[in-house]
């Protein structure tokens, strides 16, 4: 049993919890955003109550994990969970499973971290509440479904943030400070890849950098992300900029060693952070070229992941496949 355990003050995750599944790496656990924050801020020690929906397999290993780690599992049992495929850690993920709304959850607590969720929704109410939408196509606002928070912050990635502003302003800064501006929130964190996070409270905006990391691990680095954010803003009091730099050194943790960091693994992680050239910050992307055979239909589909995660990451990707087309080795070269 994990003696540390705080229980002066707790947290309550509302979110999905799904079976995940990855090829290469080999992965495959029962998490989903909320039931890895709920794993993640456990670690930190502090008491966490996890609001869900689960089915007969994942019910078993959410009781086990929260008499392990010590938090309080509640939810509502449905027919079958969603299913995430990974072909590899980078992939887009194919989903199975439910494809109709469950009946909503409703969580009433001082502090909650709320994700967007696909099989259902969660009305909270709450005195400080974290809200990441996890919809890049459609981000739900916060407020739309009754949820109501006497102070709000967002967790965002850049295209969430740009289509609940309305997407007229395309800088982070603006962004930030417009949704802030129009009442969707009191702190607003747009995630910026290697730029870091923009953070705006209403009074100023700060650059937060992200950290390095011998390896990336990305599957649940954003349900981490989110998870030390809510456990630094809303349980420990500290300013959105320093919860969301503390949030982002966490996250380097678990993109490295795909485990949830505990505040003595904290003290002696201690990673530089990523400083971007000022050619990069005004736009300029190195140019790949990406070279390799494609003959045979498994060297297609390497060569398209590749150009795909290089593009993803921002970088400009010259392929001969895609941008020169089938001819003679000359034409090609």
């Amino acid at each position: 049993m994990n003696s540390s355990i705080d229980s002066t003050y707790t947290i309550a995750v509302a979110g999905g919890v799904y079976r995940e599944r990855c090829m290469r790496p080999a992965w495959q656990e029962v998490y989903g955003s909320a039931g890895r924050a709920a794993s993640a801020i456990a670690a930190m020690g502090v008491f966490v109550e996890l609001n869900t929906y689960y089915d007969s397999i994942t019910e078993p290993v959410l009781t086990s994990r929260a008499a392990i780690e010590e938090f309080k599992f509640s939810g509502e049992s449905i027919s079958e969970s969603i299913i995430f495929d990974y072909v590899h850690g980078l992939a887009t993920p194919h989903t199975y499973g439910v494809d109709s709304c469950q009946s909503t959850l409703h969580i009433q607590a001082d502090k909650i971290l709320r994700f967007g969720m696909l099989e259902g929704s969660a009305v909270v109410h709450g005195k400080k509440v974290v809200y990441d939408p996890q919809s890049p196509a459609k981000p739900e606002p916060f407020h739309q479904n009754g949820s109501t928070a006497d102070e709000l912050a967002l967790i965002l990635n850049h295209r969430e943030a740009w289509l609940l502003s309305g997407g007229v302003n395309s800088s982070a800064d603006s962004i930030a400070k417009t949704l802030v501006l129009d009442g969707h929130a009191q702190v607003v964190v747009i995630k910026c890849g290697p730029l870091g996070a923009v953070v705006h409270d209403g009074k100023s905006t700060d650059l937060v950098p992200a950290y390095r990391s011998r390896s990336v691990w990305k599957i649940g680095s954003g349900d981490n992300f989110a998870a030390h954010f809510a456990l630094r803003w809303m349980g420990e009091g500290k300013s959105a900029t320093e919860s969301a730099d503390l949030a982002s050194r966490a996250t380097a943790y678990y993109c490295q060693s795909r485990g949830f960091a505990t505040p003595r693994l904290l003290e002696t992680f201690t990673q530089e952070a990523i400083v971007p050239s000022e050619t990069f910050k005004i736009g300029h992307r190195p140019v790949v070229y990406l070279a390799g055979p494609f003959f045979t239909l498994a060297q297609l589909w390497i060569v398209e992941q590749a150009r795909k995660d290089l593009m993803d990451f921002g970088l400009k990707v010259f392929s001969p496949y895609h941008d020169v087309g089938c001819g003679s080795a000359e034409d090609v070269v």
